[in-house]
């Protein structure tokens, strides 16, 4: 297997071979090093260089890949942003000062157009190259605060992560990967340098639609996947050939799996691998491997080649396994974007190497070796494999007049593993109507962040401590909240 993060590299290695496939028709490594290779030399013209951090708003679209891959050859880093968010969130998201130029997609247009495809000279071998501890993504994550945190990851971050990938799943030349997840979360990008370490294509589809998928899987002969248990359960659903069966592995995770999907896959033979992995850590950190044996409870799989994981055990749990789950490899990320931003010419900042990462995740190991987690970071709701941090939830809540008092928390649910819900303690001099915090929350929040049950309350359950009570909220709110139009998918 190659070495490199470089698309220039591959077609030299791979020309004719298909790098891409986008509905329906296959991009050769050759065709797309082209225009890449003519963006990289726009771009650069421009004023962007190594270092350069581009913030980037784009959907799933050959311009946004081909993008990706000129960012990766210039040196310059990619902050992805969820072309989902509203105007005052990608400020928000911004504000930290980790991008010096935003692009969204109708730039992505414009760019191509003026830099046109380059001549084949320009694939010669370049005199330097980008140093794998460069910055290569600036990926925003949340912690129990829900304030953007910067991830850092580098290229040697991603290549190392690849890498990883690579060794468990065992790439073959007739792979194909289909790209589903968004190219702005970590889950989706991480599929784009793991074909490119591996040189096999992969098949991107501009969203998630179960009839769509199951149509480019059979169409495009895709052999891998990955995606997120609701996402599972809807191509189920609609997979009336049983086209998943045809699959070398389906790759699932960014929530537990419920044993009953398991199950489900089991009876159509569907290779559901379990995993577990996080943004700090350039998405899978442990998986199921292809060879191994199907169990309805395979947890998360093991580690992944390179991959140190520890369980911090609290002794005042009443179990004496579950801890908290603690990491370290060559993919754990350089550290944050500092919140206030960097002073001209500071150094970056950089954990200890050797340093552990607490994920704040709670799981334990099984006898095999098999990681299970038992809860994800603390107030953290997963929606569909989209997370979503209550308390920033709750500041664009109590941002709406007539709200005094707002409470996020998680509610079960069989389809997206959980919805969000909110409880309301209205402004008693001029309360706001149910309807109209769902009107004004609409246009301030990403559909997958707006509650879907609401409720007003006297006053919010707390802890002896004195915090938000989150741990029952939903079961002490469950008979007051009303459902609101849902909508495609949170």
């Amino acid at each position: 297997m190659s070495h490199s993060l470089s698309l220039l590299d591959a077609a030299r290695e791979v020309p004719q071979r298909p790098a891409l496939f986008a509905q329906g028709a296959p991009r050769s490594f050759a065709d797309l090093a082209l225009r890449t290779a003519a963006l990289a030399a726009h771009l650069r013209a421009s004023g962007i260089g190594p270092g350069s951090r581009v913030a980037l708003i784009a959907q799933n679209r050959v311009e946004t890949v081909l993008t990706v891959y000129a960012l990766l050859e210039i040196g310059a880093a990619i902050v992805p942003v969820h072309p989902r968010l509203t105007p005052p969130e990608v400020t928000a998201l911004l504000a930290d000062g980790s991008s010096d130029l935003l692009l969204r997609d109708t730039d992505l247009d414009v760019l191509l157009d003026a830099s046109g495809p380059s001549p084949s000279a320009a694939l010669q071998p370049p005199k330097s190259r980008p140093d794998p501890s460069s910055l290569f993504a600036v990926v925003h994550t949340s912690g129990t605060t829900g304030r953007p945190k910067g991830a850092m990851l580098t290229r040697g971050n991603l290549l190392a992560s690849a890498a990883a990938s690579a060794q468990n799943l065992g790439f073959c030349d007739t792979d194909r990967w289909l790209a589903c997840m968004p190219l702005c979360h970590i889950g989706g990008l991480s599929i784009v340098t793991r074909c490119l370490l591996a040189r096999v294509p992969f098949i991107l589809e501009p969203r998630f639609d179960a009839p769509a998928i199951l149509e480019a899987l059979r169409r495009d002969r895709a052999t891998l996947l990955s995606v997120v248990p609701t996402m599972l359960q809807a191509l189920l659903e609609a997979d009336h050939q049983n086209l998943l069966a045809r699959l070398r592995a389906v790759l699932v995770g960014g929530a537990a799996t419920p044993p009953a999907l398991l199950d489900e896959c089991a009876r159509r033979r569907v290779p559901a691998l379990t995993t577990y992995g996080l943004t700090e850590g350039c998405s899978q950190i442990t998986s199921q491997r292809p060879r191994d044996p199907a169990t309805r409870e395979p947890g998360s799989g093991k580690p992944l080649a390179g991959v140190e994981i520890r369980i911090e055990r609290d002794p005042s749990s009443p179990s004496s396994e579950i801890g908290r789950i603690h990491f370290r490899g060559p993919m754990r990320m350089r550290g944050y974007w500092p919140s206030d931003g960097l002073s001209p010419g500071a150094p970056l900042p950089s954990l200890d190497p050797a340093a552990w990462f607490d994920t704040g995740d709670l799981g334990a190991f099984d006898e095999q070796g098999r990681l299970h987690v038992f809860a994800r970071r603390t107030d953290l709701i997963v929606t569909g494999g989209e997370n979503v941090y209550p308390a920033e939830v709750e500041r664009v809540i109590e941002a709406v007049p007539g709200v005094a008092r707002a409470m996020v928390f998680g509610v079960p649910d069989p389809r997206w593993g959980q919805i969000v819900a909110a409880a309301l303690v209205l402004d008693p001099a001029r309360p706001a109507s149910l309807d109209r915090v769902a009107a004004e929350l609409s246009c301030r929040l990403a559909a997958h962040k707006r509650p879907r049950r609401l409720c007003a309350a006297s006053a919010l359950p707390i802890t002896p401590s004195g915090k938000l009570d989150r741990a029952s909220a939903s079961e002490h709110f469950a008979p007051l909240l009303s459902p609101f139009p849902p909508p495609a998918r949170p």
